[in-house]
C-alpha cells in the first residue's frame, strides 16, 4: 500500500498559511535585507523611508550617463580601427610590427593613469557630488579626444608628434578614470532597485553604441578616401568631431540633479559611518574596510574588460594582420558583432533583474571557458560566414558580463565611499588586464606565432572571473548600501511599506 505524503506538523503548516503572498514571493536577497534594516529601525518603513523616483529625472540621469560612455568609446572605436594608421602616422621609421606594438603601447599607456584618475576623482565624487565631478570629467576627455586631431605627424615635428600623442591618450586615461565609476555610481543611485539591471544596462548600451558609431565612421573613411588620404589628413576627422560631442554631454549633465543617495538619504546609521570615515583618508580605509568587496570589483571588471578589449580593441587588428584579412571584411565583422551587444544589452540587463546577476555573470563566464578557442577557430576560417558567427558568439558572451555590470559593482559598496571605492577597484582592473590586453595578446601572437593565443587567453580571464562570482552576494532587487529602498511610482512605494509592516508582524511572532 503506498504511503501518503506526509504533511507539515500542525504548527509549521498554520506558520506557512500565515505568511503573506507579498513576502513569500520576495527573492531571498531582498527579504534578508528588508528584516535587517527593520531590525535596526525597530519599526515597519514608512513614506519618508522609501525614495520615489521621479521617471523625467530618471531619464535624464541614465542619458546623460550613457553618453559621456558613448563619446568616451565613440573614440575608442575610433584609435582600435585607426591602429594600424596611426602606427604609421607617428612611427613611420619602424616595421609593420614595430608600429602596431608602439600604437598599442601608446593605447595601453592611458591606461597606466587611469587608477590615477581614480583615485583623484573618485574622493571629490564622494564629498563634492557626483554630478560635478562628471561634468569635468566629460570636459577633460572631450579635450584629449579632440587634441589628438590637432597632433601634427612624425614627418612635420619628430619625435614631439608621438610625445604629444602618448600626452593627450595619457589625459583621456586620466579623465576616463572618473568616469565610469561615476557614471555606474550615478545611474545606480537614481535607479529603482527593481530596474537596476536593466537601467544600468543603458551606460554599456552607450558604450557600445559609441564604439560602433566611431567604427562606421572610420569604415566609412577608408572606403571614401585612398590610403593617401587616410594618412594625410583622413584620420583626424574622427577626433575632431569629438569636440560637439563632448559640448553636448558637457550641457546635458550640467543640467542634472545630485543623485537622491548623495543628496541626503542616507539614514543615522550611515550618517555615523559616513562621518567616521570621511574624517580618514578615504583609500586606506576602502583597503582596510572594504577589501572584500573591492577583490571581487577586480574580478568581474577583469572578466568584463578582458574580453571587452579583445573584441573591440584587437579583433580588428588580429584580423588583418594576423590572418590577413582584408580590413574592410575586418571592420565589419566587428561592427556586426558591437550591433548585436547594442541590440542584446538591454534584454539581458533585464534578466539580471528577474533571475538575479550571479546567473547571468555565471554562465557567460562558463561560456566563455567552453567557447573561447571554437570562436576563434570559426573567426579564422574563410568566407564571411563561419568568421561572422565566431564575432557574434563572442559578442553574446561580452553582452552577459557588460548588461548586468553598471548595477552590480556600485551595489558591493556604501554610499559613503562607492565613488572613490568603484574608481580604485575598476580603474586598477582596467589598467592591468583589460587596456593591456592587445598589447599582451599581439606580444604573444607574435612570439609564438599561435593564432589560437586569444581563446586562451579569453579562458583564463573566464577562470578568474567564475572565482569571483563564487564569492559575489546577490544584489538584484535589493536596497543599495546607505540609500533608501528606491522604487518607480507610489504604488510600489505603498506595497513596500505594506510588505514592511508583513515583516515586521512575522519578526515579532517568531
Amino acid at each position: 500500500m503506498t504511503e501518503s505524503p506526509k504533511r507539515p506538523s500542525g504548527g509549521k503548516a498554520a506558520a506557512a498559511r500565515q505568511v503573506p503572498r507579498a513576502v513569500a514571493e520576495l527573492p531571498r536577497q531582498v527579504r534578508d535585507e528588508l528584516v535587517r534594516r527593520l531590525r535596526r529601525k525597530g519599526r515597519p518603513f514608512t513614506k519618508d523611508d522609501v525614495q520615489v523616483v521621479e521617471e523625467p529625472m530618471l531619464k535624464r540621469a541614465v542619458t546623460a550617463s550613457a553618453l559621456g560612455n558613448c563619446m568616451e568609446w565613440f573614440d575608442f572605436g575610433v584609435y582600435s580601427y585607426l591602429a594600424a594608421t596611426i602606427g604609421k602616422v607617428f612611427y613611420p621609421g619602424a616595421s609593420d610590427s614595430a608600429q602596431l606594438l608602439a600604437s598599442f603601447a601608446t593605447f595601453a599607456a592611458a591606461f597606466v593613469v587611469r587608477p590615477l584618475g581614480g583615485l583623484f576623482f573618485g574622493p571629490l565624487g564622494d564629498k563634492l557630488g557626483r554630478q560635478k565631478v562628471l561634468a569635468a570629467t566629460m570636459i577633460l576627455m572631450a579635450f584629449g579626444t579632440f587634441l589628438i586631431g590637432f597632433i601634427p605627424s612624425y614627418a612635420t615635428i619628430g619625435i614631439a608628434a608621438p610625445i604629444l600623442l602618448l600626452v593627450a591618450r595619457m589625459l583621456q586615461g586620466f579623465s576616463t578614470g572618473g568616469e565610469y565609476g561615476g557614471a555606474t555610481t550615478f545611474i545606480a543611485e537614481f535607479s529603482p532597485d527593481r530596474r537596476r539591471g536593466f537601467l544600468g544596462s543603458f551606460l554599456d548600451f552607450g558604450t557600445f553604441t559609441g564604439y560602433a558609431l566611431g567604427s562606421v565612421l572610420v569604415t566609412g573613411l577608408n572606403f571614401a578616401l585612398s590610403d593617401a588620404q587616410m594618412l594625410s589628413w583622413g584620420w583626424r576627422i574622427p577626433f575632431l568631431i569629438a569636440g560637439p560631442l563632448g559640448l553636448i554631454g558637457l550641457y546635458m549633465r550640467l543640467k542634472l540633479e545630485e543623485s537622491p543617495a548623495f543628496q541626503q538619504q542616507l539614514d543615522e546609521h550611515d550618517q555615523k559611518v559616513a562621518a567616521q570615515e570621511t574624517n580618514r583618508r578615504e583609500f586606506r580605509t576602502i583597503l582596510r574596510k572594504h577589501w572584500e568587496p573591492l577583490l571581487i570589483c577586480v574580478g568581474l571588471v577583469l572578466l568584463y574588460n578582458v574580453t571587452n578589449y579583445m573584441v573591440t580593441g584587437y579583433l580588428p587588428t588580429y584580423q588583418t594582420e594576423v590572418l590577413g584579412r582584408s580590413g574592410t571584411t575586418s571592420d565589419v565583422l566587428v561592427l556586426v558583432g558591437m550591433v548585436w551587444v547594442v541590440v542584446l544589452i538591454t534584454f539581458v540587463g533585464r534578466l539580471s533583474d528577474r533571475v538575479g546577476r550571479r546567473p547571468v555573470y555565471r554562465w557567460a563566464a562558463i561560456g566563455q571557458i567552453v567557447l573561447a578557442v571554437p570562436s576563434f577557430l570559426l573567426i579564422r576560417s574563410g568566407g564571411w560566414l563561419l568568421p561572422a558567427l565566431g564575432v557574434l558568439i563572442l559578442a553574446t558572451l561580452l553582452a552577459g558580463f557588460a548588461a548586468p555590470s553598471a548595477a552590480t559593482l556600485p551595489a558591493l559598496f556604501p554610499t559613503s565611499v562607492r565613488y572613490a571605492a568603484m574608481g580604485i577597484g575598476f580603474n586598477f582592473s582596467v589598467a592591468a588586464f583589460g587596456g593591456t590586453t592587445p598589447l599582451f595578446t599581439e606580444s604573444l601572437v607574435s612570439a609564438t606565432d599561435n593564432n589560437l593565443i586569444p581563446g586562451l587567453y579569453l579562458i583564463v580571464s573566464g577562470l578568474i572571473g567564475l572565482l569571483a562570482v563564487r564569492f559575489l552576494p546577490e544584489s538584484a532587487g535589493v536596497p543599495l548600501h546607505g540609500s533608501q529602498p528606491m522604487v518607480s511610482n507610489e504604488e510600489e512605494a505603498r506595497e513596500l511599506i505594506s510588505t514592511s509592516q508583513q515583516l515586521q508582524t512575522l519578526s515579532r511572532r517568531r
